[in-house]
């Protein structure tokens, strides 16, 4: 029996009946789809996204020049090949909703970049903007915020403590539009994101503000017993996970002021001068 990888057919080598056709080859691939995976090479090609306009679907005029044996084009061929290129990428978007797409996944990918996110954040705030997209809810409003609360609803759906604040300083849009566009989706999509835990916003305080580990483990008692007595509805999860670790560094005789966990935890002082009291009367500090 001979295997012919050329065409995909497994042979006689005396008869020459053909045994199979159209077989899988499951050597090893020597091509890169892409410059990011040069080292992942694959028989599949890159994988689709939903965060790219075509879902990486499309077919693309590669750059080697050279032909289906190797050899390189000669010179008036290459032209030709320039120019079906070019032509290949004017093609490729096609109506409004297209290069709506184009464009909002663009200044997605600048976002999450500067927000330093996972790959699943990007998924899910890429099918958010696509079914806002279908429903017309982008028509007459602005594409930088409506892709940006597309990205903050994410988050707050993955329980991941990014802030309206942190959103509309990367996304270089104002706090109260960036509000709207999230109030918009949510109401018209029907989400249901979940409640953020303000344990999880303890980290990236501590973080910033230099706090020893055992006031941390101190603010997370706290934030635990707070909860269990329902003493955290309705309170910014920011602003309580900051009271909580103002009232263990009290407790743990650490030197910090309310400016400084104000500051690293993006709220004001009057919101942790209040919780502060707050936590002391609801668990009797």
């Amino acid at each position: 029996m001979v295997t012919d990888s050329s065409g995909a057919e497994l042979f006689c080598s005396n008869c020459g009946y053909v045994l199979k056709e159209q077989i899988v080859d499951t050597g090893r691939e020597w091509r890169a789809f892409s410059s990011e995976e040069a080292n992942q090479r694959a028989h599949t090609g890159a994988p689709s996204s939903l965060a790219l306009h075509d879902m990486g679907l499309s077919t693309v005029i590669g750059r080697d020049n050279k032909d289906a044996s190797g050899k390189l084009l000669p010179a008036a061929m290459r032209t030709q090949i320039e120019r079906l290129r070019t032509w290949d990428g004017r093609s490729q978007v096609h109506g409004s909703a297209e290069r709506n797409r184009r464009q909002a996944f663009s200044e997605l990918n600048l976002l999450v970049g500067k927000l330093n996110v996972n790959s699943l954040i990007v998924e899910k705030a890429a099918y958010i903007y696509r079914r806002a997209l279908e429903r017309g809810l982008i028509r007459g409003r602005s594409i930088s915020g409506m892709i940006a609360a597309s990205l903050y609803a994410s988050c707050r759906d993955s329980e991941i403590p990014r802030t309206l604040k942190d959103l509309a300083l990367i996304s270089n849009i104002k706090k109260k539009e960036l509000a709207r566009c999230y109030r918009l989706l949510f109401k018209e999509l029907d989400l249901r994101v979940p409640v953020v835990d303000p344990i999880k916003c303890l980290a990236r305080i501590v973080s910033k503000a230099g706090i020893q580990e055992r006031t941390k483990r101190r603010a997370v008692e706290i934030l635990r017993r707070t909860i269990e007595t329902n003493g955290s509805a309705g309170k910014g999860p920011m602003g309580l996970a900051a009271s909580a670790l103002y009232v263990a560094c009290v407790m743990e005789n650490d030197s910090i002021t309310q400016k400084d966990l104000a500051e690293a935890a993006g709220v004001t002082e009057v919101t942790i001068r209040n919780r502060y009291k707050g936590l002391k009367a609801a668990l009797k500090i």
